[in-house]
């Protein structure tokens, strides 16, 4: 998609921003919860917020929808430690 496609009066969606958020916040899993890296599948329905709120360029949900997916993360790294123990 290109950054000019947008909807009458709405700010250009952030591309580079919108990476730097979402590399962050895999940087976050892969620090403090690696056994998610590993079942990346179990978080993809957890994408689905972020993507929406970037299709709309907005900046607020998208952020939150990153949210969603470190939480999700953990929680998934934490039921892989309770298997593991």
């Amino acid at each position: 998609m290109i950054a000019t496609d947008r909807t009458a009066g709405a700010e250009p969606w952030d591309t580079e921003w919108a990476a730097e958020r979402a590399a962050e916040a895999l940087r976050y899993l892969a620090a403090h919860y690696p056994e998610c890296l590993d079942a990346l599948g179990v978080l993809d329905v957890h994408e689905e917020p972020a993507h929406q709120a970037a299709m709309r360029g907005d900046r607020e949900a998208y952020l939150e929808g990153l949210r969603g997916y470190c939480r999700a993360g953990r929680e998934a790294a934490s039921e892989i430690r309770r298997g593991a123990a």
